[in-house]
């Protein structure tokens, strides 16, 4: 990039101007990583200022049998298969129980697009886990989760919202989102919750007072040009409706494990390399330049291991995904090497490492309790990067 073109993005950047498509390609395009970076932080410290943001929370996935075969999901298995399971309610009490300790504040569901569950299998399934865990907030299911329950109810989307929110539903996730050009989605994707679906979803959702996160899986067969336009739609959408929270880029994984078994689920893998840690980084801090309007930027640290996950905090990301255990939908594919599970300790020494400020939020983003950042008066306590 010459230096004309990057004193105009950071002028655009510096006086609030929105950046444009081109200027979203041209930073991709860009192989200055620390000006990028440097950039990212001015904005997440204009936004956040010295805070990371973390929660508590658990992993819930109450099955995994899927009418859908995505080429990237090693997670899915089909009714009957080996390893594929489905809970009763009562089942996924007692684990969604044995979870509670360490003061949990969110329980994170998402599951397969069953063939055979009833749709009542779902809002009970809610109302249920809400009276065992009545001070816990249920983050669940995606767009396509929901769109399948139209499907197998016969009802509207907004009915169905409203039944689940009665339940105990405070929030969905943001998965389902993947990659929306369709140049893209049509080679990894293998259901019908597009675009169109999961923009009017979440529009819904939104209107109804839900705050939502929202996602972009990266690093597999698309070009940044697609990941621009997936965060430009978004964009756009937030313009709308205000409801989006957080932007989560997802690094996409290869499959390892499942291997053993003797069938490969991850169809791209063949065709693809998973983004390096330069790559994820650049990710993040164009994503955090482009979508001007989200408050937060969150680095899932299942996905990027734990160094990558520290080093996204200094390029653009203020948020770091709690301390999950036994992420399935990860670990089914990979050996990455992340621990199954990390602390509230394990996350504020992290953040502190990092020389940053923990702050610990609930799922609405409101402060449950602000932590001491590193000790400014050690020399070799780490500081945030210097504007």
């Amino acid at each position: 990039m010459d230096a004309g073109l990057k004193r105009e993005l950071e002028e655009k950047v510096r006086s609030g101007e929105r950046l444009t498509r081109e200027d979203g390609i041209a930073l991709y395009e860009s192989d200055d990583l620390a000006w990028l970076g440097g950039l990212a932080h001015e904005v997440r410290t204009r936004k956040n200022g010295d805070v990371v943001h973390f929660n508590v929370n658990r992993h819930l996935n109450m099955t995994n049998v899927c009418t859908a075969s995505c080429a990237y999901c090693s997670f899915q298995r089909k009714p009957g298969e080996k390893d594929a399971y489905t809970m009763r309610i009562e089942e996924a009490v007692r684990l969604a129980k044995a979870m509670e300790s360490e003061n949990l504040t969110e329980l994170h569901i998402v599951n397969g697009l069953h063939p055979n569950l009833p749709w009542r299998y779902y809002p009970r399934s809610l109302s249920e886990l809400k009276k065992a865990l009545p001070n816990v907030s249920l983050k669940a299911f995606t767009a396509t989760e929901i769109h399948h329950f139209e499907k197998i109810s016969g009802m509207p989307a907004s009915e169905i919202l409203d039944e689940l929110i009665e339940a105990g539903l405070e929030s969905l996730t943001g998965g389902g989102a993947e990659i929306f050009d369709w140049e893209v989605r049509r080679h990894i994707v293998d259901h019908d919750t597009h675009w169109e679906d999961w923009s009017r979803i979440h529009r819904l959702a939104h209107s109804k007072g839900l705050k939502t996160p929202s996602t972009m899986l990266y690093g597999h067969i698309e070009e940044p040009r697609h990941r621009v336009d997936h965060v430009l739609r978004l964009r756009e959408l937030q313009d709308e409706t205000g409801g989006f929270q957080v932007f989560i880029p997802l690094r996409y994984q290869h499959d390892f494990v499942d291997m053993k078994d003797g069938k490969i689920r991850n169809r791209l893998q063949a065709r693809t390399t998973m983004a390096t840690g330069a790559e994820a980084l650049k990710t993040f801090a164009v994503s955090r330049l482009l979508f001007d309007n989200v408050p937060h930027v969150k680095v899932f640290w299942v996905m990027h291991g734990l160094q990558t996950a520290q080093l996204a905090l200094q390029h653009g990301a203020d948020d770091m995904d709690g301390s999950v255990v036994e992420y399935k939908i990860t670990h089914d594919a990979d050996n990455y090497g992340t621990p199954n599970k990390l602390t509230r300790d394990d996350l504020l020494e992290l953040i502190r490492d990092a020389g940053f400020r923990p702050v610990e939020r609930n799922t609405r983003y409101e402060v449950i309790r602000e932590y001491p950042g590193p000790d400014a008066d050690r020399r070799e306590s780490p500081q945030p990067m210097r504007l």
